[in-house]
């Protein structure tokens, strides 16, 4: 088993590389996990309290849970993938049943800012974008999927995921194997990981 971590910003385009890899890798290979289906369960709290939650700080992240359950997987164990929701800002009770497979993606904007959860993985990548384009993003799927207003994505931008940003996921980048500059729109990276997975896997 190989266990491959997707860091990089908010909106850099770590999904898109993830589709692509799964796409050039044998079909039924490959099993993902996200680190946001393991942020916290807030639901408890009030919306004015939901409203202040730092989705960007490692704080929000049950860590123990995401690496107990990349143990699990390791030892060739099923898990049970949390399920969260962002409007509600709680864990469903539905999970998401995932199997042990040759390769373990986990993808996040933070799985790198954890010392556990690095020596854990084979390796390690970072997708980098500029910001403005990663800004972009942002807007989009905010306004989309997570009901905000474009006035709360901005402010929401400046006071969380800029900050952040800069101090707990960028510096991540020196932990990294691979760094894939531009998103999932560089093919020739996504191409050389590909490669130097299926070599490890003896694919």
């Amino acid at each position: 088993m190989l266990i491959i971590g997707i860091a990089g910003g908010s909106g850099s385009g770590k999904t898109t590389v993830v589709k692509k890899l799964i796409k050039s890798l044998p079909k039924d290979s490959v099993s993902v996990i996200s680190q946001d289906s393991y942020y916290k369960d807030n639901g408890h709290k009030s919306a004015e309290e939901r409203a202040k939650i730092n989705f960007d700080h490692p704080s929000s992240i049950e860590f123990s849970l995401l690496i107990k359950h990349l143990d699990q997987l390791k030892e060739g164990n099923d898990i049970q993938m949390p399920v969260y929701s962002y409007l509600t800002c709680a864990r469903s009770k539905e999970t998401i049943p995932v199997s042990p497979k040759k390769v373990i993606i986990v993808e996040g904007i933070l799985i790198l800012s954890n010392p556990r959860m690095r020596e854990r993985m084979d390796i390690k990548v970072f997708v980098d974008a500029d910001g403005d384009d990663r800004l972009m993003r942002i807007i989009w799927r905010d306004l989309e999927e997570r009901g905000r207003s474009f006035q709360q994505v901005l402010e929401h931008y400046d006071k969380f995921v800029k900050p952040m940003h800069l101090q707990f996921i960028e510096p991540t980048k020196r932990y990294a194997d691979i760094i894939v500059p531009q998103g999932g729109k560089n093919q020739v990276a996504i191409d050389i990981l590909s490669s130097r997975i299926k070599m490890n896997l003896n694919l």
